[in-house]
């Protein structure tokens, strides 16, 4: 039997290196799909920033999308972070990984970022009784997404639900005019701070 040939990836090493740096100045990126993995992964990042000093943490969050369970288990975790949190969106962050950036209290984007408004889709199985249970507990998370959502927009929570069952999209600037985010990213001036630096105090 000939021997299996394992293919390493040439750029393992180097994205490693390049996240480590990027933890240094206290930037954390998500991305791709947010899964119960990519939850806990993420959550102790974020905690670890937290326990190791008090100056604000940036979070990249990079054509994000999530699944409501993992989301949820995050936006906990951001709940009860001491330090400041300013999440910038890049690509397209859609359904529930809205909530990770609700759960942010600085909040911006980039100028070609897309929102997108959608419910998650459920994958369900098994017998009548546990497909009933699970649909309960989705719906609590759900609510629970939504109520988040409707806290930091200012807007009713039945019109969240009605633009994500719609799918609504948003521009950066929709996102603004919705209450989803503060600002647009703009170039840094000369001389200020660094992502995930303090400013003057």
């Amino acid at each position: 039997m000939p021997p299996t040939r394992v293919w390493l990836d040439p750029h393992a090493e180097w994205t490693s290196k390049l996240y480590e740096r990027l933890l240094a100045r206290r930037i954390v990126m998500a991305s791709g799909v947010l899964d119960d993995e990519a939850a806990s992964r993420l959550s102790a990042q974020l905690l670890t920033l937290d326990a190791e000093q008090e100056d604000p943490v940036r979070l990249e969050l990079q054509n994000l999308r999530a699944e409501l369970p993992a989301t949820l288990a995050v936006m906990g975790i951001l709940d009860v972070l001491r330090v400041p949190v300013h999440a910038c969106v890049s690509g397209e962050i859609s359904g529930p990984a809205l909530g990770v950036l609700a759960s942010c209290p600085h909040r911006s984007g980039y100028p070609n970022a897309i929102f997108v408004l959608a419910e998650p889709r459920l994958r369900l199985g098994g017998t009548v009784t546990a497909v009933s249970t699970a649909e309960q507990q989705m719906t609590r998370m759900l609510d629970t997404l939504y109520f988040r959502l409707a806290e930091v927009t200012g807007r009713e929570v039945d019109e969240i639900r009605e633009d994500a069952r719609r799918g609504r999209t948003l521009t950066t600037g929709q996102a603004i005019g919705y209450g989803l985010i503060q600002k647009q990213e703009t170039p840094p001036v000369a001389g200020g701070p660094r992502p995930g630096q303090a400013g003057p105090r």
